[in-house]
């Protein structure tokens, strides 16, 4: 089904692989009559030319990118725009799309969500942007519609802006990477490796992307394969898939760790295009002769059968066959990872669900940038066709993924078909993905055809006994439970027909609603604030040395953004940093927020003129032992803050959230033995917060502990590899090292001033 090549791999004329071995380029010679090298081949990828066209650099080692087109959601443009603004904005310099897909929800939290709507409109106008609605499409949807073009990049606020199949090479990020962009700056990273994804054969009746891809993610999360590289998608069996389903698959790569994806195109792309007006921007894109992958990944899509990614993670993957064969044992086994990723807070049981023999399921949902595209909910339609869902506990709500894909199921009876049986219909929202929508019961188990399906989301609360969990599946076996009653049904036991439907776009939906500046700025229109959106408050430069609190000390394999910062109600407050910040870890830590508190108040009494001590007596215990071995430090030159442990922090959205609110709490850094995304370490940089690392199994502090960094400031801008370091403890300093990892000459400058704003900051 999945095969992981051990080393590199070469495709010849897109089709024949060569394993990296000490004949390959022989071979390759006797086949093409041309020499070459893996230098020379590399250059020959999808990726590597759409990088070339876009980086600004001398260098193709160390890119500097400026993208095409700029896309964020309504949880992360204001806080875009307002740091963007203080940092001299005048006019948009690109195309710049503000969707409103994820606080589409109007009524917590008073007129929060729609004042910043209205934040985002005015900023539309005034720097000639384009503002799409909400309830009109969710974030990615759009941008396929409308903003994709063969051979571009996009860059988005949202880690799954992912348009590779549509031949665009799109990136997901925190605000600050697209600030950058919208201050004429570049995205700076080293040229990254590519990895193969050679398909084969076509998927059988039942199987969907969201199959495909949970299978890929199973294979390679957990050990790394693609993890910041680019996925290039080659093989013969890309021309099996129709475009959708292509797109499918694509969307979920984010979950692999990926830095990007890129796939071929061909007549099946052109006639995306061309059914969405826009077959000016369709490119042919095909590797080279002879092409050289970093690795390869083998996916014969014959064998893929139906997927379910069991909580709390994508790659938790099984077939659901596998899963209702083995059922108890998989089910005992998938309580035991809860009870470390819930920390043991509650109790949590998936085995009572087993009525029968049978694994009962209490909810599905198809939606979103994942579920809510035209042939998934087609298809779901069909398996659903004369049945019903009942009348008893189990729920169905569906989500098409923008008002076109709506008004086509309308036409065509599919809308008709699905809401005959008791489910829902309901407009483009990307709730159900992070939590703020279809909020499942309290222990209820969901399924859906969406992106993520990591703990504390879908209203687990976990201090308040609370818990609910989902499952990753496709939208057909996702209809085939349904169809069920709840039963959990793999869609290739359907017997019935699954058609083939032709989709129509009407533009005119957009052409009505969306507010286009078409690129022209109207510095005259005034920017509409609510209540709730406020400024980021003062950040100070790093200073020349440094004592940090461990305030946090979290050992799960991996951390998520959203344990970081939870998703759900919080959104609201995604405009407000001090409001935010008031749930920085609540669900995982929830004594971090009074302890970074605590020490922040020494920062801001010794930012005032004063003694860290007034605040807190006892930090004298800390000062003595460091002055008495380095006498030229005191309160004046050094900074308090706290820091928190993690393993591998970072996995998941691009929120920038999850290190601004630890910076306004007064955090200076992250300790980690590695982050789990380049995005979530790009955003700890832009936020002046050091991304330190330690070496696996040594950790000399633990949680409240006290470090002493002498000469921080200096080891940033001359480039130290090797970062001494102090635990404070009973009148002793004990030492340690750190290291920041690389970081470019920007990235230095930005910890030094303290944050991008200050970086950027005009006067």
């Amino acid at each position: 089904m999945i095969e992981l090549l051990q080393g590199g791999a070469w495709l010849v004329n897109g089709e024949e692989i060569i394993v990296d071995a000490p004949d390959a380029q022989a071979a390759i010679e006797s086949k093409t009559g041309k020499k070459t090298t893996r230098e020379e081949a590399a250059k020959n990828t999808i990726a590597y030319g759409i990088l070339e066209s876009h980086n600004t650099s001398e260098s193709m080692e160390k890119l500097k990118i400026r993208f095409d087109k700029l896309t964020s959601h309504d949880i992360t443009f204001v806080g875009i725009i307002q740091t963007a603004r203080a940092s001299g904005l005048e006019k948009f310099p690109m195309p710049y799309v503000l969707t409103n897909c994820h606080n589409s929800l109007c009524a917590v939290g008073g007129t929060i969500n729609e004042d910043d709507h209205m934040f985002g409109l005015t900023c539309a106008k005034r720097y000639g942007g384009v503002y799409v609605p909400p309830h009109q499409a969710v974030i990615h949807q759009f941008a396929r519609e409308m903003l994709a073009g063969g051979g571009r990049m996009i860059l988005g606020s949202d880690s799954h802006t992912r348009y590779g199949a549509l031949g665009t090479m799109a990136m997901g990020e925190g605000g600050p990477e697209l600030v950058k962009q919208l201050l004429n700056q570049t995205y700076d990273i080293n040229m990254p490796g590519v990895v193969g994804v050679y398909l084969t054969g076509a998927p059988v009746k039942g199987v969907g992307p969201q199959d495909v891809a949970l299978a890929i993610i199973g294979a390679v999360f957990k050990n790394g394969y693609v993890k910041n590289k680019v996925m290039e998608f080659v093989g013969p069996g890309v021309a099996s898939l129709s475009a959708d389903f292509r797109i499918g698959i694509d969307v979920m790569t984010t979950e692999t760790t990926c830095l990007s994806s890129i796939w071929k195109t061909d007549a099946e792309i052109e006639a995306f295009y061309e059914i969405h007006g826009r077959k000016e921007e369709y490119r042919e894109l095909n590797p080279g002769e002879v092409a050289y992958y970093d690795g390869l990944i083998k996916v014969d899509l014959s064998r893929i059968r139906p997927m379910i990614a069991m909580p709390f993670h994508p790659s938790n993957t099984y077939t659901i066959e596998e899963l209702n064969a083995n059922l108890m044992d998989i089910l005992e086994e998938t309580e035991k990872r809860a009870r470390v990723s819930l920390d043991g807070a509650v109790e949590f049981s998936l085995k009572n669900k087993v009525k029968n023999g049978r694994f009962l399921v209490d909810q599905g949902i198809i939606a979103g940038c994942a579920g809510g595209g035209f042939e998934n909910i087609c298809a779901a339609a069909d398996i659903l066709k004369g049945s019903n869902i009942g009348s008893d506990g189990f729920t169905l709500s569906v989500y098409p993924a923008s008002m076109p894909v709506y008004m086509e199921l309308i036409r065509n009876g599919c809308a008709a078909t699905i809401l005959e049986t008791g489910a829902v219909m309901k407009t483009a929202f990307c709730g159900p993905c992070f939590g703020a929508g279809d909020t499942p019961a309290n222990n209820a188990f969901s399924i859906r055809h969406s992106t993520r399906n990591f703990p504390n989301r879908e209203g687990s609360k976990l201090q308040n006994g609370q818990i609910s969990s989902v499952a990753l599946m496709d939208a057909r076996s996702i209809a085939a439970t349904a169809a069920n009653r709840g039963v959990l049904t793999p869609a290739t036991d359907f017997d019935g027909e699954i058609g083939k439907y032709k989709y129509h776009f009407d533009s005119k939906i957009y052409a009505n609603r969306v507010f286009d500046s078409h690129g022209a700025a109207d510095p005259d229109t005034e920017i509409q604030f609510g209540p709730n959106i406020k400024d980021w408050p003062a950040m100070g430069e790093l200073p020349e040395n440094l004592v940090l609190q461990v305030v946090s000390e979290i050992h799960d394999p991996v951390t998520t953004t959203d344990e970081l910062i939870p998703s759900g109600e919080t959104s609201s407050y995604r405009s407000n940093p001090l409001g935010l910040a008031e749930f920085t870890l609540s669900r995982k830590d929830p004594e971090y927020v009074g302890r970074a508190k605590a020490i922040r108040a020494l920062e801001e009494e010794r930012s005032r003129g004063g003694h860290p001590c007034q605040v807190l007596p006892a930090i004298r215990e800390v000062m003595n032992p460091i002055k008495e071995r380095f006498p030229g430090v005191s309160h004046v030159n050094t900074g308090f803050g706290s820091t928190i442990f993690a393993v591998k922090p970072g996995d998941g959205s691009a929120r920038e959230q999850a290190a601004s609110c630890q910076k306004v709490l007064g955090g200076w850094a992250n300790i980690a033995n590695e982050y789990a995304t380049k995005r979530y370490r790009s955003n700890l940089i832009n936020w002046g917060m050091l991304p330190f690392l330690i070496a696996e199994g040594e950790l000399p502090f633990r949680n409240l502990d006290y470090l002493f960094i002498p000469g921080i400031r200096k080891a940033v801008a001359e480039k130290t590899e090797v970062i001494d370091a102090y635990v404070v403890k009973d009148g002793a300093l004990k030492g340690f090292t750190l290291k920041l990892g690389e970081l470019t000459d920007e990235e230095r400058q930005i910890i030094l001033k303290g944050c991008l704003i200050n970086y950027n900051r005009v006067g």
